[in-house]
């Protein structure tokens, strides 16, 4: 076990206490992907995509030693008896985790200038795992090195805020046509004890509308629903597993039906744009299919055109619903919830602004998958500034085999 006794100015207790602090997507991807492809390998990069205010790079040694304890903790029994106990998680892959340890030879952190490096590289089944703890990592060591006064009672009045906002404009509302609201905020969270504090109060105050957590760990300790299922990575993957590329979509949508046999039904539509994931999203995909996740894009045109989309399938769009996750706070949420009321179910994955609401300016940071099998991938998002990858021929190719246009949009 690492000694955090002596490691320096504002290192406290190891951030990753338990492997099971991680979104509940990590490990549906993580047993899917290990059932159909056990053999492959891939690479994830880390990314700041905003200004920090200093130089992320002076955590590199920090990130280190967080790193090696990471690769020195299990699962506990009573994590894995939590684990299987989900309906879609199978006893499999509850023996693989049971023997589970991270290996340190796989993630390497350097100093690029002022940039923290950050790159995982090894067997898939393995390196996936590693991007949601890197983050929370991240995050917590830049904010213990920010000023702390006042930093706590500023957020506690802004979420009491946020609480006495859902009251007032909920009050009365049909519970047929409920608002939905999930905690997504692990990645970039001020801190652990912070995000347990968000996540318990709005338990605790809004229980006819907070329905869950992505954050298994917070989850099995407040005995709430764990909430998540796919992330672009999962897709992206199907794009370097040797099928024609123009299938890639559906040949992912198809492995995610055979693995869960109709659990964790919201499919994501942005690796590829909404208008190219629609021309691939069939009648078949659509009854499989609990409802779609919204991560890009305007979210109104969004959600029209998947509503569109229902109708010429003839299926009624009330019967399926419709997730939306990109960048949103409770205003936000409340005003899209509201346009679609009574057209389609729809729930609310927030963030950031949940658990890092603070005077001090969130970090943007992500750990992107950008090869497989030593072939690039990519993500052409409906958002450009969420697109990535690093190969400029591949990304080219991906847009001319789909019609997608450079701002996303699908070509004539």
């Amino acid at each position: 076990m690492t000694d955090f006794r002596n490691c320096g100015e504002g290192c406290r207790e190891p951030i990753v206490k338990s492997l099971l602090e991680n979104d509940l997507y990590k490990f549906s991807m993580w047993q899917a992907l290990m059932h159909s492809h056990p053999g492959a390998r891939a690479e994830y990069s880390f990314l700041c995509r905003n200004e920090p205010e200093y130089p992320l790079s002076e955590l590199a040694d920090d990130v280190e030693r967080e790193l090696d304890h990471l690769c020195s903790i299990f699962f506990t029994q009573d994590e894995l008896d939590y684990l299987g106990a989900l309906s879609y998680i199978k006893e499999d892959f509850i023996d693989y985790l049971t023997v589970f340890r991270f290996q340190r030879r796989f993630v390497d952190v350097s100093r690029g200038g002022d940039n923290l490096l950050i790159r995982a590289s090894g067997p898939l089944a393995h390196v996936m795992g590693f991007e949601i703890y890197v983050l929370y990592i991240v995050s917590e060591l830049y904010y213990r090195r920010l000023r702390q006064e006042g930093i706590l009672e500023e957020a506690r009045a802004r979420l009491a805020g946020k609480v006495e906002y859902l009251r007032r404009e909920l009050a009365g509302s049909n519970p047929n046509t409920p608002f939905i609201l999930f905690d997504f905020g692990l990645r970039r969270r001020y801190s652990g004890t912070w995000q347990r504090e968000v996540v318990s109060t709005f338990a605790r105050d809004l229980p006819d509308h907070f329905k869950g957590t992505s954050n298994v760990l917070l989850a099995k300790d407040l005995g709430i629903v764990p909430v998540g299922t796919m992330a672009h990575e999962y897709m992206q993957a199907f794009q370097a597993f040797g099928i024609r590329l123009r299938d890639f979509q559906k040949a992912s949508l198809e492995a995610w039906v055979q693995e869960f046999r109709g659990d964790l039904g919201t499919a994501l539509t942005d690796v590829i744009g909404i208008d190219a994931f629609l021309a691939d999203f069939d009648l078949y995909f659509a009854k499989l299919f609990d409802g779609l996740r919204h991560d890009s894009g305007d979210p109104y045109a969004w959600g029209e055109k998947v509503i569109e989309h229902y109708k010429k399938l003839r299926i009624d769009p009330r019967t399926k619903r419709l997730v939306f996750s990109d960048s949103l706070d409770l205003h936000r949420a409340i005003a899209i919830y509201r346009h679609f009321k009574g057209r389609i179910q729809t729930s609310f994955g927030i963030g950031t602004n949940l658990t890092n609401d603070t005077p001090i300016q969130a970090l943007n940071i992500v750990m992107k998958m950008t090869s497989c099998n030593g072939q690039p991938v990519a993500k052409i998002s409906d958002s450009p500034g969420k697109t990535t990858g690093v190969d400029p021929t591949f990304m080219a190719y991906l847009r001319q085999v789909f019609g997608v246009r450079e701002n996303g949009a699908a070509g004539d």
